[in-house]
Order: structure tokens, then C-alpha cells, then sequence
């Protein structure tokens, strides 16, 4: 999901340098990701106020102003530290907006049915393959339903996780660092919710 680390590196390097086309580069080159990331997290009612379109361009604003820190002192990988503040204005996004997106769903139940299947985060939409056979795309259908339905039944933490190592692709370690874990706690906390999901989706979860 997230751009070659090791272009990236060349590129901060030369925006060390004073670079400003490299500047550009770097950021231009991470806003699908940011973009996907953000599309990932944002609930539902909160897609229906909020372009995120425009919490991507707040983002890209911010780093460009803080850029300068970022090169004086990398303390993380470029991405990690990007999509903190992606993570940061999304949570602003939902602070602002939820109660008002609730009373507006409210007063618009037959909207509020007709999305009633939706996932929270919409999980699957970006792995969804066009050229399925209408008995495929059915199958598909069910298949995300219940996946998301699964993720719903996670612990947030446990949800994050999956996220980041299945949807941004993130490595272990990466993951780790994004939720402030050692990357062995990482590492369990992944592998306690895939076996997670496995219980809810094979039906075999003995959970009260």
C-alpha cells in the first residue's frame, strides 16, 4: 500500500538538500496511500458529511509545515509518520462530525436501511475483482459481509492490527511501531485476532 520505502529515503535526502521539486515528490507520492488509509478507518456516517478528499489535503498541508522537524530529527519511517497525522486528523473528523452525522441519519431512516449491511470502516471495497461472474461477485458479497461482521466483533486493538498488516501491509515490526507495542506483543496480539476471526467466521466461536 505504501510507496517503496527506499525511493522514499532517496527522496528525503535530496529534500534535505533543499530540494523543493524532491519536496513535492514525496508528498504526491503518498497521498493515494493516505488516501486509502483514511477510506479504511472513516465511518460510514461520517463519509456522508466529510469529503475525504479534503482530510487527505489537510494532512498533506500539515506535513508539508512541519516538514522541516521531520528531516531535522526522523524519529520513525516517513509513512508511519504521515499516517499518524492522517490518523490524528481522522480522529478529529469523527469528533466534529459524529453527533451531528447521527441526528441526520436519524431523520433519514429509509437511507439509514438501505445501509444497514455497511461496515463502519467499508473493509473490502478496494479488493472487490469487476470481472467476477454474478454467482462470484454473490459468493464475494457474502464472503466480505462476514468478514466484516467478524472484524465488528474484534477487540479495536486486535481490529487495528488487522488493518495495518492485511490492509496497509505493514510489517510486524512497522506495526508495532504505528500502536506503541514491542514487536513480540505485536506479533501475539496479530496472531490472537486472525485465530479470532477464523472462530467468527467458521462459526466455531464458543464465546457467551
Amino acid at each position: 500500500m505504501w510507496p517503496d520505502r527506499e525511493d522514499t529515503e532517496l527522496l528525503i535526502s535530496a529534500a534535505r538538500e533543499g530540494d523543493d521539486g524532491a519536496i513535492n515528490q514525496l508528498l504526491d507520492r503518498h497521498r493515494t496511500s493516505v488516501r486509502r488509509m483514511i477510506d479504511l478507518r472513516m465511518d460510514q456516517m461520517i463519509k456522508r458529511r466529510v469529503d475525504a478528499s479534503d482530510i487527505v489535503q489537510e494532512v498533506m498541508i500539515e506535513a508539508n509545515r512541519r516538514l522541516s522537524d521531520y528531516l531535522a530529527n526522523p524519529v520513525m519511517p516517513f509513512h508511519l509518520w504521515l499516517r499518524q497525522m492522517a490518523k490524528d486528523r481522522l480522529i478529529d473528523a469523527h469528533r466534529r462530525h459524529r453527533g451531528a452525522a447521527r441526528r441526520s441519519l436519524d431523520r433519514e431512516q429509509p437511507l439509514a436501511s438501505a445501509a444497514s449491511n455497511e461496515s463502519s470502516f467499508d473493509l473490502l471495497t478496494q479488493l472487490s475483482d469487476q470481472e467476477l461472474t454474478p454467482a462470484a461477485a454473490a459468493t464475494w458479497q457474502e464472503l466480505q459481509l462476514r468478514f466484516q461482521q467478524a472484524c465488528g466483533q474484534l477487540e479495536e486493538l486486535d481490529q487495528e492490527i488487522v488493518y495495518l498488516r492485511h490492509f496497509e501491509h505493514l510489517s510486524n515490526s512497522e506495526s508495532a511501531q504505528a500502536l506503541d507495542l514491542s514487536p513480540q506483543a505485536a506479533s501475539m496480539r496479530y496472531l490472537r485476532a486472525m485465530r479470532r476471526l477464523r472462530e467468527l467466521m467458521d462459526g466455531s466461536d464458543k464465546s457467551p
